[in-house]
């Protein structure tokens, strides 16, 4: 299992070698909470709802999308840097808790921590980089639920960062639902 573990994560190439193929993690949680039936009737292909004007009223702003993913990044390199996910966890939303302990976190992370002396600059550097969408963040919905579908990539050197998180509304509030880091 843990070559498995480091195969998905780092692919063939070590990152020293020069593979900046850093992490290929996914939470994804269906079934907790009733995420997974999709309930909502009037979505388009995608699942989003759109208001009168177009938009979806739980669409964030762009600056808070981007704060948002920053902080998701800045928890994650903290996560690695003290090998202790307690914190991302707590911040994360209760489907994601009831899926993963810290403790199971760190294991699915274990080559990450492993490698945090080649992983820690680059994404320290993350934080101060604006992320950039590759497509337009949108809303879908999950029995009436709404979820936040942000992906993109960070402009690094010498290839990209991609990444594609997930949040779940909770008490008017989005919380991490799903971490994936390529």
């Amino acid at each position: 299992m843990k070559g498995l573990t480091s195969c998905v994560l780092f692919g063939r190439n070590t990152l020293v070698g020069g593979v900046f193929s850093i992490l290929v993690v996914s939470f994804v949680v269906l079934g907790c909470s009733g995420l997974g039936k999709n309930g909502n009737s009037g979505s388009n292909a995608n699942g989003t709802v759109a208001a009168d004007d177009g938009k979806d009223p739980d669409m964030p702003d762009d600056r808070l999308l981007k704060a948002t993913v920053k902080l998701t990044t800045a928890e994650f390199a903290n996560a690695i840097s003290t090998e202790d996910f307690t914190k991302l966890h707590g911040n994360a939303s209760p489907d994601f808790q009831e899926t993963y302990t810290p403790e199971q976190a760190k294991e699915i992370f274990a080559d990450a921590i492993k490698n945090k002396r080649a992983l820690l600059p680059m994404l320290a550097k993350l934080v101060s980089i604006d992320p950039e969408f590759t497509e337009p963040p949108y809303i879908r919905r999950e029995d009436n639920t709404p979820i936040l579908v942000v992906k993109g990539k960070y402009d690094t050197k010498p290839r990209p960062l991609e990444f594609e998180y997930e949040y779940v509304k909770r008490v008017g509030s989005y919380k991490l639902l799903k971490l994936i880091l390529r």
